[in-house]
């Protein structure tokens, strides 16, 4: 079973290697499709202030959109990051704009004449990058056409470095965090929703947590905590400073996307460090809740626990998450619920700093998407 594992896992690894990147200068051949085409699909928490290049800095951002003819390329912000590509049914290869000089990635070549649909991730945390799509570029001549329909059944997370995917890409637990091990696109999130065929908008960043960031005053993170954060379009260092750009205090019109289900999975940065405050922990918990509630009414809310605390922090949380559960659907609100993941122990391997493997992460997928299977009776 183990080098069963171990030959999967060598095969898993080896698509991570497909980067593709292109280093082209205007003007393009080809017809160049403006971002703003009205056939393209987005889904994720973006900003439209400029149409012609929506930004964006959440990881699973994603952008579909079916086109005709043999060819495509894409169009970016340079130094923005990773995306992961699939084109038709194809198997998914990443995408790197990390260098500041490459704005025009091709995604396909020598394809046959015809129509095809592609769909792009965001796969890592942009919050240093601020990237932002400007379009495609098709054959000459061509055009986007009609997308399917985006998946009816709706899934938000809220989260921290796992659910952003975290290192995940990466095989030794010693080493830091790498933009190019974190990827999103097979995180527990991302595999759950494709698992349920549904949407998954995802507010979620490293060191966050539901009062108090990795590492910082006991007192809490008052100005970048989660119930901060939750409010606005993209994620910022501090929502005090105003060198930043614009849209990252544009204030979220949660009108634009109501989910079925919203998974919270917070608790491990407030408690990975000493000291903590647990009470102050519970409050965070209350108000994200409330948060969620106002802007979600119809929304089921499901607490996660896990998968990296253990021993008495790991205890502290599913007891305060509990806490907050129960007396939720004691004062009415009947939509609150509890799910706990296996916590992991090594036999799954570890990502970068001990994060959750690629393993690991599809067996909380796995055991994620039974939980909301069940619960929401998508069969």
């Amino acid at each position: 079973m183990k080098k069963f594992l171990l030959i999967l896992f060598t095969i898993h690894c080896s698509l991570f290697t497909v980067i593709a990147t292109a280093r082209e200068t205007l003007p393009i051949k080809g017809t160049v499709v403006s971002a703003a085409d009205k056939h393209i699909q987005y889904t994720g928490r973006i900003s439209f202030a400029n149409p012609d290049r929506p930004a964006f800095n959440y990881p699973g951002t994603q952008i579909i959109a079916a086109f005709e003819g043999t060819s495509l390329k894409m169009i970016a912000k340079p130094g923005s990051g990773y995306y992961v590509a699939q084109i038709d049914q194809a198997e998914p290869f990443k995408v790197s704009f990390m260098d500041k000089r490459d704005s025009v990635a091709t995604l396909a070549t020598a394809l046959p004449d015809g129509r095809h649909l592609v769909r792009l991730m965001y796969i890592i945390e942009g919050y240093e990058m601020y990237p932002e799509f400007w379009g495609f570029v098709l054959d000459k001549g061509r055009s986007l056409i009609d997308a399917p329909a985006l998946p009816s059944r709706k899934l938000e997370f809220i989260g921290n470095s796992i659910t952003c995917g975290y290192g995940n890409e990466g095989t030794k637990p010693n080493e830091g965090f790498d933009y190019a091990t974190e990827n999103h696109y097979y995180s527990y999130a991302s595999v759950t929703a494709r698992t349920l065929n549904a949407q998954h908008w995802v507010v979620a960043r490293s060191g966050i947590g539901a009062y108090r960031n990795y590492g910082e005053a006991k007192t809490g993170s008052p100005r970048s905590c989660m119930p901060v954060q939750y409010e606005y379009t993209g994620y910022a260092w501090d929502l005090k400073l105003r060198d930043e750009p614009t849209f990252l205090h544009e204030k979220w019109d949660f009108s634009r996307y109501q989910p079925d289900v919203v998974c919270i999975n917070l608790g491990t940065n407030d408690l990975s460090t000493q000291p903590y405050d647990v009470n102050l922990l519970k409050q965070g918990y209350q108000k994200l809740l409330k948060l969620v509630r106002d802007h979600n009414p119809k929304a089921k809310i499901v607490f996660l626990c896990g998968t990296m605390l253990n021993g008495k922090e790991l205890e502290i949380a599913k007891k305060t998450l509990d806490e907050v559960t129960a007396e939720a659907n004691k004062a009415g609100d009947k939509e609150v619920y509890r799910f706990n993941f296996t916590p992991q122990n090594g036999d799954l391997g570890f990502g970068n700093d001990y994060h959750p493997s690629l393993w690991q992460h599809e067996k909380m997928a796995a055991e994620l998407a039974a939980y909301l299977r069940a619960l929401m009776h998508w069969f």
